[in-house]
């Protein structure tokens, strides 16, 4: 008779963690269709979170960001971030909205920064490693995208793959 009881609550216990996770989806979903959190993106991370709680401390900034064809959306970011860190932001950002209206669609982001780079006020940024603030970047400023050339000493494999190549053939000659 134990073992009967047992297997029920079992089966109960199960039950009832899948009727907390469905109220709990069903919470977190009317929640997030609220307007004053509009900003929370629909599948938000912890990160996500922390960073919204944080750019409503004041500890974070929020930056707009406008695209080749003049919309523009909103990344927010801590104080202290980098460009590679704005990058990601906008990276996760697209990638979201563009699932959002369409599906999936893959983008290739190392031909997007091998072609564009991030402007503030006329200044490309380029070091990945460089904090966002030492651009003069802050709270509300915008960043856009602007065509970038990378130039024949950027290129990191061009010389050594010829060589190589050539190598190759005269061995066979």
């Amino acid at each position: 008779m134990e073992s009967s009881s047992k297997g029920e609550d079992e089966v109960g216990g199960y039950n009832s963690s899948n009727v907390k996770k469905a109220k709990l989806q069903s919470t977190l979903a009317a929640l997030l269709d609220d307007p004053i959190l509009s900003d929370v993106p629909k599948k938000p991370t912890l990160s996500d979170v922390d960073t919204l709680i944080s750019l409503e401390m004041g500890s974070a900034m929020r930056i707009s960001v406008q695209k080749l064809d003049g919309t523009s959306f909103d990344v927010a970011l801590m104080n202290s971030a980098t460009v590679k860190d704005l990058k990601l932001a906008i990276k996760r950002k697209l990638i979201e909205m563009e699932q959002s209206k369409m599906g999936h669609r893959h983008i290739s982001w190392k031909k997007v920064w091998a072609n564009f780079a991030l402007s503030y006020h006329n200044q490309k940024l380029l070091d990945d490693n460089s904090a966002l603030q030492d651009s003069g970047i802050r709270n509300n400023s915008q960043v856009h995208f602007a065509s970038y050339v990378m130039s024949k000493d950027s290129q990191r494999h061009s010389k050594r793959r010829k060589h190589r190549f050539f190598h190759g053939l005269n061995k066979r000659a």
